[in-house]
């Protein structure tokens, strides 16, 4: 079982960063608890907490420390950012540590997911000695999801829509990066996923890489989808029943439900 620890940044009566009407502490609340709701929905073998579910004060020591007694295997810290930016960044520890080439790795999977699934501009992959990846036992990310006080980044995070587009960005990124098992392709409404070949030859994948090729597959066959679009190296792909993959890119394949 993969333990997941989502923290939403600030709380109670620290608000975080102010701006154009938002508060960052309930714009984190907001998308962290999407970001539980998505992986339980679209995932399984995992067990995901969140430091806080309501408008709670809590120190950054309470945080890690709830973190390192539960066992998580994984920490993402939600913060907004301020400043006069404007963009997505994260942020892993910049001390020397075992396994920092791995959770600069990890990182970068979950970093490029958000970047792909918001369209914010992408301001980097950085490091920094905040308490939230230095305390923590585990391989953590903080990431910031755009500027309070840039009202472009402002309007689009008062957007309850933009923010499911955020916490997803984050949900895809863990997903990918701790090899978490998906959902059958059904629906909360019972409704099946398919994509049909619309170009005369295509080629299908055996894992997750473009590189990896498996076989060719034809023009007018369907196959069930058993994991939704999710970014891989500048496209999307499918998983299919087979569990081969497959282009998500609507030039090549037809994607509908039923």
């Amino acid at each position: 079982m993969t333990k997941i620890f989502i923290d939403p940044g600030h709380g109670g009566n620290d608000p975080g960063a102010i701006g154009n009407g938002l508060q960052e502490k309930d714009v984190t609340l907001a998308i962290a608890l999407k970001i539980r709701d998505l992986l339980n929905r679209d995932y399984q073998g995992h067990s995901v907490m969140l430091s806080r579910t309501t408008d709670q004060t809590l120190s950054l020591s309470q945080r890690t420390n709830m973190a390192n007694s539960w066992g998580a295997d994984y920490l993402v810290s939600v913060h907004i950012n301020a400043g006069g930016g404007t963009g997505f960044e994260s942020y892993t520890y910049n001390g020397n540590y075992p396994g920092k080439t791995e959770t600069n790795r990890l990182r970068s999977i979950v970093h490029d997911a958000i970047v792909i699934e918001t369209g914010f501009r992408d301001r980097g992959k950085k490091e920094a000695n905040f308490h939230m990846v230095r305390e923590s036992a585990m391989q953590a990310v903080l990431t910031e999801n755009g500027f309070i006080d840039n009202s472009s980044d402002a309007a689009a995070l008062k957007s309850d829509a933009f923010l499911t587009r955020v916490a997803r960005g984050h949900v895809i990124g863990v997903a990918n990066a701790l090899g978490l098992t998906p959902n059958s392709g059904g629906g909360d409404d019972g409704t099946q996923k398919y994509v049909e070949i619309i170009v005369d030859s295509l080629w299908t994948y055996n894992s997750a890489d473009w590189a990896d090729k498996a076989v060719v597959v034809n023009r007018g066959e369907v196959f069930t989808v058993i994991r939704d679009k999710f970014p891989v190296a500048g496209g999307y792909m499918y998983q299919i029943k087979s569990g081969l993959y497959i282009t998500a890119n609507p030039t090549y394949v037809r994607y509908y439900t039923r």
